[in-house]
């Protein structure tokens, strides 16, 4: 299946610190290809994979689940932990949901979690229908390009094949199950007007991760790392990252 031109993974190798970006659901690496190209020029190792299913149809998303997502940011994260000492993972939406599945999972071998308007609870009506909707309907209107940021655009499906979305409350019941098990620093970007998930998953982060740090963001909705605060997220993440990490960056 042919991919859309701007929707492909995106690799650099560099230091020895690395750091595994994760796009959101139905969307594409465009999405976060900018925060990844700031981390590259200051030192670290970045892959930003495409999750299967994203970037090509609708339609060919509709076959596939939250498992074959995740198993490909799995094998990522392996590929990036072979090559480098240590390993941050970041996400933004539900790719904040399985960057955090990876510290769950990882415990110490993941050395932080940056996530930007993680999305780990079945807040919205129409994703509790879909269990029974996906046997009436294949698809719904789509979620992207929530931007604040005049001509700004997200690359990623406008319609939501409703077989996926049903998979996710597995995912999300799983992630939630498990976050007194994070040993991981986690650093939580959070738009207050967000017009596609709502603010209960911060919440849940809030309460339920010690230590959590959240950052708002006033100038931009959903998809922040293409909105007005980018900047805000790009700067604020590296300077996360060199907190935590116990080895140099490269140009560090």
């Amino acid at each position: 299946m042919p991919v859309m031109p701007g929707a492909e993974p995106y690799r650099h190798e560099a230091g020895q610190v690395g750091v595994l970006l994760c796009h959101g659901f139905t969307g594409t690496p465009q999405s976060l290809r900018p925060w990844g190209e700031y981390l590259a020029a200051h030192g670290l190792s970045v892959s930003l994979p495409r999750l299967p299913g994203h970037g090509t149809t609708w339609q060919e998303m509709s076959r596939t689940r939250w498992e074959d997502w995740y198993a490909e940011l799995e094998k990522a994260f392996e590929d990036l932990r072979g090559r480098c000492a240590e390993v941050f993972v970041a996400g933004l939406s539900l790719g904040g949901c399985m960057a955090l599945r990876l510290a769950e999972v990882h415990g110490a071998g993941v050395k932080g979690v940056i996530v930007v308007n993680p999305s780990i609870a079945n807040d919205v009506p129409l994703l509790r229908l879909a269990p029974v909707l996906k046997w009436f309907v294949s698809s719904v209107p789509g979620v992207a390009n929530d931007i604040k940021k005049p001509g700004a655009v997200e690359l990623a499906y406008t319609r939501t094949p409703v077989k996926a979305a049903a998979t996710l409350p597995w995912l999300w019941s799983k992630v939630q199950a498990d976050l007194d098990s994070l040993v991981s620093p986690v650093l939580v970007f959070h738009s207050p007007e967000d017009h596609v998930v709502k603010p209960t998953s911060v919440a849940i982060l809030r309460e339920r991760v010690a230590g959590v740090t959240v950052e708002e963001l006033p100038d931009s909705y959903h998809v922040a790392t293409l909105d007005n605060d980018a900047d805000r997220i790009f700067a604020g993440s590296l300077d996360f990252i060199r907190t935590h990490a116990s080895v140099p960056l490269q140009r560090d």
